[in-house]
């Protein structure tokens, strides 16, 4: 909630004055916010076309690093050497992880 902290502040006396129904009025302003719709609820009972991959094998060819690759030693990705920016302590960064 903001808060202005340059308008002027009320004394103990005028919180005392103030009227009930003011200050039920000051609190029903303040509750009658908007409230967000959740959207995942919506969302639970669409599905996409073909999206039953529960019976799907992903198969996925591994290479390993080649001659001319390093492992970045911040992001530990593997770059060419095209992208070294400088060693730290004899350990390779790459141009990402360098700027």
């Amino acid at each position: 909630m903001a808060t202005d902290y340059d308008a002027p502040r009320k004394s103990d006396d005028d919180i005392d004055n103030d009227s009930i129904e003011e200050l039920k009025a000051r609190r029903n302003d303040k509750s009658t916010a908007n409230v967000d719709v959740d959207e995942t609820e919506q969302a639970e009972g669409f599905e996409l076309p073909g999206a039953d991959l529960s019976g799907e094998q992903l198969s996925v060819q591994v290479i390993p690093r080649q001659a001319d690759e390093f492992t970045c030693s911040k992001c530990f990705l593997v770059h060419h050497r095209s992208q070294l920016a400088k060693e730290e302590g004899g350990l390779p960064v790459c141009t990402e992880c360098a700027a």
